[in-house]
Order: structure tokens, then C-alpha cells, then sequence
């Protein structure tokens, strides 16, 4: 089995390819299978990619990591988003998110440990604005991109 997959973009996906003769079904989270290759529109995370012959003849399995990050966060304490981070960083310990306002300051540095950024520096609130974050996730894959923080 072989896995391509597209992260950190507008159209994250997983396409799974196989290899010799069989009517296969795939599925991305071990539950749900379905008779297409292609998983669309998936959001960051760790997917267990599974593979099995219809007729019971094989099956293959692989954890896969998609990296992305959410494109807004709404820090007011109701449960949803109020915490802005990387989505599937759990898979890398050594991974460094740095967070910058418009004019280039570090606001907040976030590692493996930390839950996120809750849009505030030395505790206080800052600004509805859009920002802008740097990764490096520890196996010499880098990547940068903004996100915006609503009030």
C-alpha cells in the first residue's frame, strides 16, 4: 500500500494506491469504508489508513499524520476554538510553533506540552487581528502561514 497525502492546504487529502488485482474498500478511521481511493477535506490530525479485500483475501493498515492548522480561533471561554494550535503536532515531541503580530514580535512560543495560544500576551486580551505562525516540526520539515483571531 502506498499513501499520498496533501496537508496544510485548502484541500488536504489522502489517497490510497494498491497494488496487485482485488476489489478493495478503504477507510481512513477503521469504522467506515468506502469503495473509492481518495479521502477529501480532511482536517490535521493522525488516521489510521486501512486497506481490505472485499472478499477477505487482505488488509493493510498505516497511521498516517496530516498537518494543518485552523484559519481563525475565537478565544471567549465557550468551548469551541478557543485555542489556537497545530493539528496533528502530537506526533512530533520536538516540534516549535512561534506566533507573531503583524509587525514581526513574538507573542507566544508553543511546544508539544502546551495546549495552544488563548489570544492573550502577559494575560491580557489582545486584539481581534490576524496573525501569523512559523512550525517546525523537528524532522527538518518547516512550513509558515496566518490565522485570524475573532472576538
Amino acid at each position: 500500500v502506498e499513501v499520498k497525502i496533501q496537508d496544510i492546504s485548502q484541500n488536504n487529502y489522502i489517497e490510497i494506491k494498491t497494488s496487485g488485482d482485488g476489489d478493495f474498500e478503504y477507510s481512513i478511521d477503521g469504522f467506515n469504508f468506502q469503495n473509492h481511493n481518495t479521502f477529501n477535506n480532511i482536517s490535521g490530525g493522525v488516521y489510521e489508513v486501512q486497506v481490505r479485500d472485499k472478499k477477505g483475501c487482505g488488509f493493510d493498515k498505516r497511521e498516517i499524520v496530516l498537518i494543518d492548522y485552523p484559519n481563525f480561533f475565537t478565544p471567549n471561554n465557550d468551548g469551541y476554538n478557543d485555542y489556537w494550535h497545530i493539528l496533528g503536532i502530537e506526533k512530533f515531541p520536538e516540534s516549535i510553533t512561534n506566533i507573531y503580530d503583524r509587525y514581526g514580535k513574538l507573542l507566544k512560543r508553543l511546544t508539544l506540552k502546551d495546549s495552544g495560544w488563548d489570544g492573550t500576551l502577559n494575560g491580557e486580551k489582545l486584539f481581534a487581528s490576524d496573525y501569523w505562525f512559523t512550525v517546525e516540526l523537528g524532522n527538518g520539515r518547516n512550513f509558515k502561514g496566518h490565522f485570524s483571531l475573532k472576538r
